[in-house]
């Protein structure tokens, strides 16, 4: 095993969730030392986008309550691998929330809804616009019962607009937008993204647009209505690509490995495997010619002498480099890149990255102990707050595990709750 990938299961982190009484857990004394702690959450949304989104405010904090469809629940509990039934997919993006199960369609059920919207600040969901009308819980609906409401509604092609009704998943957004059309190698088939990135970045999208919109209600007093689209949520992220189209008129075609503007800033292959290099910056071209590779002639050939320049030879560049760097392993040339301070990088496959001792070391591999599933790891958090450190305190429910919990606090008594379940009301 290689240096970058020294690990012991020990750096893991170790959480205890307390489930023997069904509570959130926290360290003593450290239940008031989350970011976002009073903020109350409903989460109508399932599968990624909405679920992301309502983890990373559960994390930090935020009381989450997820309403779950009477049949089956989120549809990523179908989603597999499985670990003791449960899916392990749902178990990854679900944790600290609590969930219930609303039969939204029973009108005694949306009265269950409508309480508890009654009592929360914010509000997520990722139904197909006009679905919530149908289903009487909208913005306009929930407005009138709670008017500091947030209400996030995330979809593929958002609120309004001659797409608005189309269903859109992360893939669709990938080859609308142009991504796939840049990403992959010239000439070659159009390639997605490695992860469902439209998604995810829909999720992170809604987190800090409902962060924002809270900072305003607590200036305020005022609610609104959050209105992102999958498909458009990455297109903000497209900087090199629109500077070029917007100045130039020119298209982003794919680049593959390469970086579309820097030289050499990209994957090389050394004798053993390869390795990422990000001279980005004339100065760090100048280190790496210099200082790693011993060979200060290139900084004296015209084709290389500027960032524009090796852009435009770069297939001359890449033949040169991957000849000279071909006598040594890439852990050799990561030391020789790290002593000159030339940023470059291992090329790992996942299970690697989860075996890295830094991300180890900053906690980003964790493990809790779920209720049917076991122990189970679990991805970390990326932002380290020095006061207010994010927490899992309670693994991903189980389908309807707090539909009796939650409902009992709006005073719905046991016998109620037994007729409202055989009726088909709840789960």
């Amino acid at each position: 095993m290689t240096s970058r990938l020294r690990s012991t299961n020990s750096s893991i982190r170790r959480l205890s969730p307390g489930l023997e009484n069904d509570r959130f857990w926290l360290p003593p004394g450290r239940d008031s030392m989350l970011a976002l702690n009073g903020l109350k959450v409903l989460d109508v949304s399932q599968i990624m986008a909405g679920p992301y989104c309502t983890m990373v405010l559960g994390d930090m904090g935020a009381e989450v309550i997820k309403v779950e469809k009477a049949n089956g629940g989120d549809d990523s509990r179908q989603m597999g691998p499985y670990v003791n039934d449960e899916s392990t997919c749902f178990s990854q993006i679900n944790r600290n929330k609590k969930s219930i199960s609303l039969n939204l369609k029973d009108k005694r059920a949306r009265a269950i809804f409508y309480r508890l919207a009654e009592e929360v600040d914010v509000i997520v969901e990722n139904y197909r616009p006009g679905v919530t009308q149908s289903l009487e819980i909208d913005y306009d609906t929930i407005k009138a019962i709670n008017p500091g409401i947030i209400y996030c509604s995330i979809s593929g092609y958002g609120q309004t607009g001659p797409s608005r009704h189309k269903g859109g998943f992360d893939l669709v957004a990938q080859g609308m937008t142009g991504l796939m059309s840049m990403t992959g190698e010239p000439g070659r088939r159009p390639l997605k993204t490695g992860i469902a990135v439209y998604d995810i970045g829909a999720g992170i999208t809604a987190v800090y647009s409902i962060l924002a919109a809270y900072i305003h209600k607590m200036q305020s007093g005022e609610g609104q209505h959050i209105d992102i689209a999958i498909t458009e949520c990455g297109l903000p992220w497209y900087t090199w690509e629109a500077a070029a189209y917007f100045a130039e008129g020119k298209v982003p075609e794919p680049t593959g490995w390469r970086h579309r503007v820097s030289a050499p800033y990209q994957a090389v292959k050394a004798r053993d495997g390869y390795l990422m290099l990000g001279c980005a910056n004339q100065r760090t071209w100048e280190r790496f010619a210099q200082d790693v590779l011993g060979r200060e002639e290139l900084l004296a050939d015209e084709r290389f002498l500027t960032n524009h320049a090796r852009g435009q030879h770069v297939e001359e560049l890449e033949a040169l480099l991957e000849g000279i760097m071909a006598d040594r392993d890439v852990d050799d040339w990561l030391e020789r890149c790290d002593a000159a301070g030339v940023p470059a990088g291992p090329i790992n496959d996942f299970a690697q990255a989860m075996q890295d001792e830094h991300y180890l070391a900053r906690e980003m591999v964790q493990e809790i102990e779920h209720p049917k599933i076991g122990k189970m790891k679990t991805i970390g958090f990326p932002s380290k707050f020095s006061l207010t450190p994010s927490q899992i305190r309670q693994p991903a429910p189980l389908f309807a595990q707090h539909t009796d919990e939650v409902l009992s606090t709006l005073g719905i008594q046991d016998e109620e709750l037994e007729r409202l379940r055989a009726e088909g009301c709840i789960k």
